[in-house]
């Protein structure tokens, strides 16, 4: 049987980061032959990983950048199974390597294809192994469930709990404006509904229009004034109804949404905003 010195336990351990006990155990299976016991120790990764499949993640984080021109917006979604590991390093280490290639690299529809591709910051890795590794170190189940990539104008934010995440697009030149971002802030806070009005249901329009016509017309006001008070209402509507461009602005309800984009010579374009596990 090989000697396991403290010094090739301590070189496995630095390579891994690994519990020394666990890596004790892979060298003394592997008769001293690092390298068989780094496949050692991922075979016992893929096997923590498979005896916990069944376990809810409920716990996790929404982690969104954008693009310093302002032509790209990424947001990723990563489930684990307990707060404390949401908070930890190596997972938040896994979930901003994750969003950075999709931010920069050549883009995924579904996780899986994310999670094929390179870890930025960590040479001759993939997303995967990457994911394999932090189970490894921390013994619990993560999920890359959810990921989206968008063109620019793009405004992004990230509650400050990474439990509500927003990508928003806009359309316009000004790429870079500040109220791209304000104006993910204000939807992560109001919660509209669709973009524009154009999105909701033309049943559900129709009727309310016809309904404040029929009552401004029976004030007698003539003909084109009953259509800007129509108009005006229908203002109110939309926003009640969970417009976003209609909603005053959260950071200056002096204005709405559409307003305030338009000082800054954009228009909205689409929005999505994620919750944790919803």
């Amino acid at each position: 049987m090989a000697e396991i010195t403290a010094q090739a336990v301590k070189q496995l351990r630095d390579l891994t980061d690994l519990p020394m006990m666990d890596v004790k155990k892979a060298l003394v299976e592997a008769e001293g032959n690092q390298e068989r016991a780094i496949e050692i120790l991922k075979e016992r990764n893929k096997k923590v990983m498979l005896k916990r499949l069944e376990n809810s993640t409920s716990e996790g984080v929404v982690r969104v950048v954008i693009s310093a021109d302002g032509t790209q917006g990424a947001m990723v979604e990563i489930q684990c199974e307990s707060a404390p590991v949401a908070k930890a390093d190596d997972f938040l280490f896994l979930a901003d390597q994750c969003v950075k290639q999709l931010l920069t690299g050549p883009g995924a529809i579904t996780p899986e294809e994310l999670l094929a591709q390179s870890a930025p910051d960590r040479a001759g890795m993939t997303l995967g192994s990457l994911l394999e590794e932090v189970v490894g170190k921390i013994r619990e189940k993560m999920v890359v469930s959810r990921v989206i990539r968008v063109a620019g104008p793009a405004g992004g934010y990230a509650h400050h709990d990474g439990k509500t995440g927003v990508v928003f697009r806009a359309a316009g030149e000004n790429k870079t404006a500040p109220v791209l971002r304000d104006v993910a802030m204000h939807i992560a806070a109001l919660k509209p509904l669709v973009t524009n009005s154009e999105e909701l249901s033309a049943d559900l329009v129709s009727a309310e229009r016809t309904r404040l016509t029929d009552e401004a017309a029976a004030s007698g006001k003539p003909a084109n004034i009953v259509e800007k008070i129509v108009d005006g209402r229908m203002k109110t509507f939309y926003a009640e109804n969970g417009v976003l461009g209609f909603q005053l602005f959260a950071k200056d309800d002096s204005k709405t949404v559409n307003q305030a984009l338009a000082e800054s010579g954009l228009k909205a374009i689409g929005f999505t905003r994620w919750v944790l596990g919803n």
